[in-house]
């Protein structure tokens, strides 16, 4: 695949971004991407690998290495070098259903395990695979395709994230009828309202949509199942059903002070921006959103949402950033028992990070530290913070090693903004009790081993309120396998192909 040459003749080239202190000035994407020629170069870097780790998606020592989709990454790596846009988009579709979505937000498992990595830099696949999908687009080659044989059969995805959309498109394709039902204004679940505009502007899911709803489906907005429209109804209605909710149940902070103002979850502060930004054509206006502007705030959470909230925060014009970490810094490169085709536990500064060290000159991060006590003015509203140190120990009881306080060292900083993002528990119980299903000790949806389906026959769930919180990339898998089960329990056989 590619050129056999190739990883030796030219140097790895990514997408370039926006100098930080510019992309503060909007909220619009702010990587530049590779011209089509410097992309088929890329595309000659991939090796004619014996084994390519890249498309493996198999889990390493609890960490997937490798595509989860098992997207065919050397094949359309070499078409694109060969320049043969239109067969690499085919390519690429047979297992992607969105990579209009992946190319932007997924960590790019794909290039962690790839082989050119052992000894230089991996091949630019996320940038590559974004080149193939926008030239599809442009010469439309993603256009809608509608179904020309339908089943008679009836599907009902509630919930219109990663997984309900592929479970969705892959139904549809079979010729079933599909509807998806979103609680929200408009569909995407996390990708509209978890992810902010600079990773994924919203265009970019009202595009898709639109094809689907070209190609068949039927979307149902604005409508709260098990609220607004009883589980019964849906189960009379519909032949199948498919729970796509996500593990939306955010993880919350129990220390004193809690219940002061001015402390948010950081999906609502997120979510709030978003829809203020797509309210006033992309301006924010004050009062009609969670406000960052002028105050200091805190982000409790290290991962990809807490990134996000720090990036959030910088472009409203936060005075201070502050984000806690309670584990310990990674090491800046591999350490030796963390080998390829591992995924590589080092230390990543993202891009809200990057923008918060050339505003204030400094890492916003504080490793190894956490909230012990919220404290509040004479009007309810959070004004400082007491902190703690952690070192790590092991527990006696258990035997396990846990972040411990280190004692007397609380400090107090100021705070007028502090978001919350610890992560999610699982499933919200009014929608896993309106259908009966049964819940894990996580408050993940119960289904058999290996499998979608639930306890309550005819209903079947997938993405994060079947695994927990995990990534886009995942939730599309769980959603094409999801499809593909409901699919021989409708017919009795299936000819998706989803890998």
């Amino acid at each position: 695949m590619g050129k056999a040459t190739g990883f030796m003749e030219y140097d790895r080239q990514d997408k370039a971004a926006e100098a930080p202190k510019e992309r503060l000035k909007h909220f619009h994407e702010f990587h530049t991407p590779l011209s089509k020629e410097e992309q088929e170069r890329q595309g000659a870097r991939c090796m004619s690998c014996g084994v390519p780790f890249c498309q493996s998606g198999q889990m390493i020592m609890g960490m997937a290495s490798g595509c989860p989709l098992h997207n065919l990454v050397p094949e359309w790596n070499d078409l694109i070098y060969h320049g043969n846009w239109e067969e690499a988009y085919y390519r690429l579709k047979k297992t992607n259903n969105f990579p209009e979505f992946t190319s932007r937000v997924c960590p790019a498992l794909c290039e962690a395990a790839c082989t050119c990595g052992l000894n230089g830099d991996a091949v630019s696949t996320k940038a590559n695979e974004y080149g193939i999908i926008e030239n599809a687009y442009e010469k439309g080659y993603a256009a809608a395709k509608p179904v020309k044989v339908r089943t008679g059969k009836k599907v009902a995805i509630i919930g219109s994230g990663p997984s309900g959309l592929a479970a969705a498109d892959m139904l549809n394709r079979r010729g079933h009828y599909v509807t998806v039902f979103e609680r929200e204004d408009r569909a995407g679940g996390l990708l509209r309202y978890g992810i902010p505009n600079m990773k994924l502007e919203k265009q970019i899911i009202d595009r898709k949509v639109s094809i689907m709803e070209e190609e068949g489906i039927t979307f149902i907005t604005g409508c709260n199942v098990g609220k607004d429209k009883k589980a019964a109804e849906i189960l009379k209605e519909y032949d199948r059903v498919l729970l796509c909710c996500g593990a939306s149940n955010p993880r919350d902070i129990k220390v004193p002070g809690r219940e002061a103002n001015g402390i948010h979850f950081a999906v609502d502060f997120l979510k709030s921006t978003t829809k203020a930004l797509w309210a006033n054509q992309m301006q924010l206006k004050e009062g009609e959103y969670i406000s960052a502007k002028g105050k200091n705030v805190m982000v409790i959470g290290g991962g990809d949402t807490g990134n996000d909230c720090v990036g959030t925060s910088m472009r409203h014009g936060a005075k201070s950033v502050l984000q806690l970490e309670m584990l310990p810094k990674a090491p800046d490169e591999r350490a030796f028992d963390n080998p390829w085709p591992e995924w590589p536990k080092v230390c990543k500064t993202d891009y809200g990070q990057q923008e918060a060290i050339a505003v204030f000159g400094k890492d916003p991060r504080a490793y190894q530290t956490t909230v012990k006590e919220f404290q509040k003015d004479k009007a309810g509203n959070v004004c400082k913070a007491v902190l703690v140190k952690l070192e790590p120990k092991k527990d006696e009881k258990t035997g396990r090693m846990v972040m411990a306080e280190i004692a007397e060292s609380e400090y107090t900083v100021d705070v007028d903004l502090v978001l919350i993002a610890a992560g999610f528990l699982g499933s919200e119980s009014y929608v896993t009790k309106a259908f009966g299903v049964e819940v894990d000790g996580r408050t993940n949806v119960s289904a058999g081993t290996g499998g979608y389906a639930t306890n309550v026959q005819n209903i079947f769930a997938a993405g994060d309120m079947h695994r927990g919180q995990s990534l886009v990339v995942w939730a599309i898998r769980e959603g094409r396998e999801a499809a593909q089960e409901i699919d021989i329990s409708l017919m009795g056989y299936t000819n998706m192909n989803i890998q």
